[in-house]
Order: C-alpha cells, then structure tokens, then sequence
C-alpha cells in the first residue's frame, strides 16, 4: 500500500500522555473516562489540545497541538489537565501516571465500547487484556521522507536511554517485578509491537505494510505499534518506548531529548554523514538491560560492543548536544534530564515509598497522586533552575 509521509514542519514537537484515574481514597483505578469525556462535551473542541478515552475506561489521553517548541507542547498538556481537573476534582477522583498501576488486577478493568478495541482484545486475548500499561508518546518533525529511517535506526541505539530515564513500572498487580520498567515487556507481547524492523527507506516500509494487510495483521500503518515508528499522517517520527512519565517537567526532560537527537541526526544528514546505529541483537539487549535495570544499566553503544553506564553515556550525549537544545529553545527542558540522573527515575521512587510502608503498594499510588498533583508545574520547575 503507498502511504503518503505528511509535510511537517522541521523539529516540531507534539506530545501525548496516558493518564490514571484512580479513587482518591483507596488508589484503584476507576472506570470513569466515558463520565469525564461526557462532562467536558464541546468545551474543550476549540483549544490546541485534545482529551480523548483510550482502551481502557481507567485511562483519559491528553494530547498538545503542533508546538515550536517542548514548553509551547507541554503548555497544551498542563491546560488539558486543568480542563480534566475541573470535572475529576469533584468526583474525588484523582490523576496519577506511571507505566504501571502498582496493585490493580487486569479482570476488574473494563474495555472501551469501540470496534477497534473489541477486536484488538478478541484478537491478542489474555495479552491484550493485561495491556494495563500507559506511556508517553513524543512525535517530532521530520521535513524529508528520505531522512525517515535513517534516524529511526539511529534513534534505536538511545532507546535504552529514554526507557531507562523513564521507566516507572517497578510493581505490576501488587508484585515487585525486579524491573524497573515491566511495560516495555509486557507492551511487546502485542502483534506489530516492539522494537522497529531494521528498514533502511520508505521503500522497504511500504513492502512491509502491504504484507502485513495482505495477511489480516493490520488495516493501515496507524496499527504499527513499533517503539519508534513513522507516523504518515502528521509527517513525524513518533517515539512510544517510554513509560508514563510521573511529573510534567519529567515529560518535558525527555521530549527535549527527542527533539535535540532528531534535530541532531537530521544535521548530520544534511552534511551527507551517515548515521550511526546497532545491529538488532545488540538493540534487543539494550532494551532488556534498560528494562531491567533502568538507570543502573550498562548499555551497549557502538557495533565493537562497546558498554558503558547509561548515565555516563547519556551525560556525554548531553554535553555534546546542548547547543543544539539551545537553539531549539529547549534548554531549560534539556536541562531537566540532569535532575533524573542525579535525582533518580519514578521506578526508583516508587521502590523507596514501597520499602518506607512496608511494602504497603496503595502508599506507592498516593505518592504517584501526590508527586502528580503537587508536584510543580514546568514554570516552577525551571524557575528553581535559575536559567
């Protein structure tokens, strides 16, 4: 099938996020998404950005318009929440993320009313019943389809380190799994799901689209669930390897990563250098390694095999493309990503509040409640920055 790649403005940036709903009191998930999409109506239809349900009825997606910049995206984001709080507040129920909900069980969870969804689960079972998983999704802008999967390819050698700066599923149906991201696993089991195929070009994309619809596997490219995958539609390279980020300056730290590393190898690109990237053994290690061990992984960076620590080496990526963030008017974002290392990433967080309660998972949720709501806004966030 020829899919047309939509023309997109240059390092755009668009952001999507999963939310929770959960009871205030106890920390369950809560079926109220249809109650919340019904409440706001036609209020929101004229704003930059949307509010819309997902597979499950626990989970509300917001999504920004088409910003220049990360702080204009995440502006979107922080006004969706503030249009959801207005109907959420006063059913005390709260808003809360991470990859995983700590202790909620798949079977008390109710499905969306959509065809699309009904088939999904009729088709992946038991796997597509326990996709209680929710993430992160960071499109930016590429302005020639020939750059398209040249920087997929590339981006996949940073997989680990977006999945390890993010990873926030420690806990999954009230049992500490060991990993610090048990969603990047459990969201692979799905068909089209998991680590982008190694295409070099739109070529070989639309070769594989059209097998996958002439065998029933899927009826158009939105049905790639890669962890980088091209989106045609909006003209964008579309990044899904994260989990749930927690906070909002979070959510900004890592989509200005995204931007800078494409912006980064789309230069590269225009000086007729050829990218860098893995071979897809040692992609798939890099991914169970930063699963795994999140901030603590050492991670395979070039195709001699070379290891490093995922903080070290993210740290030298960061040094090195800091004029690029600068530039891209992310800076203050970029400069964010320095306050996970040195402070630690959601799952490791989580494990503390867990370890402080004895084990008591429904304090790990009201942490998540509380780190969400009180935690600051990106304002505050880079104000106490001092940039």
């Amino acid at each position: 099938m020829t899919e047309a790649f939509s023309t997109s403005a240059r390092s755009t940036v668009g952001l999507e996020w999963e939310l929770m709903l959960a009871d205030g009191e106890t920390g369950d998930l809560v079926p109220r998404a249809p109650d919340v999409l019904a409440a706001l109506g036609e209020s929101t239809e004229l704003e930059r950005y949307t509010i819309t349900g997902e597979l499950l009825t626990n989970t509300i997606e917001v999504t920004s318009g088409i910003g220049d910049t990360v702080a204009a995206a995440v502006d979107d984001i922080a006004d969706a929440i503030a249009a959801v709080r207005t109907v959420t507040n006063p059913l005390d129920v709260e808003i809360l993320c991470a990859g995983s909900h700590p202790f909620a069980q798949w079977y008390d969870q109710q499905v969306t009313d959509k065809t699309r969804y009904h088939t999904l689960i009729e088709r992946t079972q038991w796997w597509g019943r326990n996709m209680m998983i929710w993430g992160i999704h960071v499109h930016v802008g590429v302005d020639d389809v020939d750059k398209v999967f040249p920087i997929i390819n590339a981006l996949s050698t940073y997989l680990p380190h977006l999945q390890a700066l993010s990873a926030s599923s420690p806990f999954w149906a009230g049992e500490r799994t060991g990993y610090a991201s048990n969603r990047a696993l459990v969201f692979q089991q799905l068909p089209t799901a998991g680590l982008p195929w190694p295409l070099q070009n739109w070529r070989e994309f639309a070769s594989y689209l059209d097998d996958m619809v002439a065998t029933g596997v899927m009826h158009d490219a939105s049905e790639v669930r890669w962890d980088i995958r091209p989106a045609p539609k909006w003209g964008t390279i579309e990044v899904r390897a994260c989990d749930g980020m927690s906070t909002l300056p979070e959510l900004a730290a890592v989509a200005s990563l995204v931007q800078v590393l494409v912006e980064h190898f789309s230069r590269q690109l225009d000086e007729g250098r050829e990218l860098a990237s893995l071979p897809p053994w040692f992609v798939r290690e890099n991914k169970w390694r930063a699963a795994r061990y999140g901030l603590d992984a050492r991670v395979i960076v070039d195709r001699a095999g070379t290891q490093r620590p995922v903080t070290e080496h993210l740290r030298e990526t960061m040094a090195e493309l800091g004029d690029i963030a600068s530039e891209l008017h992310c800076a203050r974002e970029f400069a964010g990503l320095d306050r996970i290392l040195t402070q630690g990433a959601s799952y490791a967080r989580q494990v503390l509040v867990a370890d402080a309660a004895d084990g008591d998972l429904r304090e790990v949720v009201h942490h998540l409640i509380r780190e969400f709501r009180a935690g600051p806004t990106l304002r505050e966030h880079l104000a106490s920055l001092g940039h």
